[in-house]
């Protein structure tokens, strides 16, 4: 964790989180739902094993890189003429995966509620809709977060952070102004960058996928866990309170 510098100026008035790899472990989901791709293969008359080891491959190359079936179809033999017909129910197999229960990061469910009792948070996150949803429901702390906005519903891929209007639309439903909210996420490219798209500040949490990524552009601040990060946030917030009074 790097030392945050002192919080200067107007403090935030809410607080606007990522979900995978921010609140828990992505690669719990992505494990799952390439075991149900696996399946689905298999029942086409393919090598499941083989197109599911395939697809564990892709997803560890990156895991928000569009064509990860199909990549992994070629991967384990298929030939290319027949990818017309056999990508669409394995994305669909994907698609449908909704885990029973994913564990959050130590201490995460606490530090929303710590967040929660003197900011509005808000989760924004990239992806599939109904994938999303289910990664949320799955974890139990949807009671957590009052507002969440998947940015794919506003447009699809074009839409995710970070593209700034997604960020906008959020902080309006928490009813603050975007250049307020301090955002808290694991990755720079997306989360830090979408806070500066709108003026505000961010967090960055170096775990999961990308927790080796360089801090470019660079956050406000650097830590090892949520709670931390959400620790941070708080403090923001009880500095400036001191001043003000």
């Amino acid at each position: 964790m790097t030392p945050a510098p002192g919080w200067d100026g107007a403090p935030p008035l809410a607080v606007v989180v990522d979900l995978d790899d921010t609140l828990y472990p992505q690669a719990a989901h992505l494990a799952g739902a390439a075991a149900d791709v696996g399946a689905a293969a298999a029942a086409a008359g393919l090598d499941g094993a083989r197109v599911h080891a395939a697809l564990l491959r892709e997803l560890a190359a990156g895991s928000d890189r569009g064509g990860t079936i199909d990549r992994a179809l070629l991967a384990a033999g298929a030939p290319a003429g027949d990818l017309p017909a056999l990508v669409p129910p394995l994305v669909a197999a994907f698609t449908a995966h909704a885990p029973t229960s994913l564990t959050p990061y130590p201490g995460v469910a606490q530090a929303l509620a710590d967040l929660g009792a003197v900011l509005p948070v808000g989760c924004l996150t990239d992806g599939n809709p109904a994938i999303q949803s289910a990664k949320l429901a799955a974890t139990g702390l949807l009671p957590l977060l009052p507002e969440v906005l998947v940015t794919d519903a506003l447009g699809g891929r074009a839409a995710r952070k970070p593209a700034p209007d997604a960020l906008r639309v959020l902080a309006g439903r928490l009813g603050v102004p975007a250049g307020r909210v301090l955002v808290i996420g694991d990755r720079p490219g997306k989360d830090v960058a979408v806070a500066a798209a709108v003026g505000a500040r961010a967090i960055r949490v170096r775990q999961g996928e990308y927790a080796a990524a360089p801090d470019e552009p660079r956050a406000w601040a650097v830590t090892g866990d949520f709670p931390a990060a959400a620790a941070l946030a708080l403090a923001a917030v009880g500095a400036q309170a001191a001043v003000a009074g």
